[in-house]
């Protein structure tokens, strides 16, 4: 696939131990789209539209976020309800994938419109597998992206 029709995936988390994890995790399942990490809500923000530290930057053309929920400055609720408010960017993918496993945050995540909620388990093997599983579901909806 070209390049500029490439899906992009944002993993937007502020743990390094985490990200790690989800990165190490997700290139086992042979993830072939680009992989880009930023570890705040802002720098999310600026990515997707290529400003800030991203400014010069060409924003993708097709993206996923998977976004984290608690994190410092903007939390994963600000950037999901600006990302889907957005008509030129509420048709990306947002995934939430953190460790909040309180049903009033799920819901409240549904209604500001993400796509997918998962809350990542605190066992390293159950955390390795579900974000494996992920990555099978991010590899087929990159596709059809």
């Amino acid at each position: 696939m070209p390049p500029d029709h490439q899906t992009t995936l944002l993993l937007v988390e502020d743990d390094p131990g985490h990200a790690r994890l989800i990165e190490k995790n997700l290139r086992r399942t042979r993830l072939a789209c680009p992989l880009r990490h930023v570890s705040d809500g802002q720098a999310a923000l600026d990515f997707i539209y290529g400003s800030g530290t991203f400014c010069g930057e060409t924003p993708p053309r097709q993206l996923i976020v998977l976004l984290d929920i608690n994190m410092p400055g903007l939390d994963g609720f600000q950037v999901l309800e600006q990302i889907k408010t957005d008509p030129r960017t509420r048709t990306i993918p947002v995934i939430i994938l953190t460790t909040t496993d309180d049903e009033r945050e799920e819901r409240r995540c549904y209604e500001l419109g993400c796509d997918l909620y998962i809350t990542k388990p605190v066992d390293y093997a159950a955390f390795s597998e579900v974000v494996q599983r992920l990555g099978v579901y991010l590899s087929q909806l990159a596709v059809s992206a």
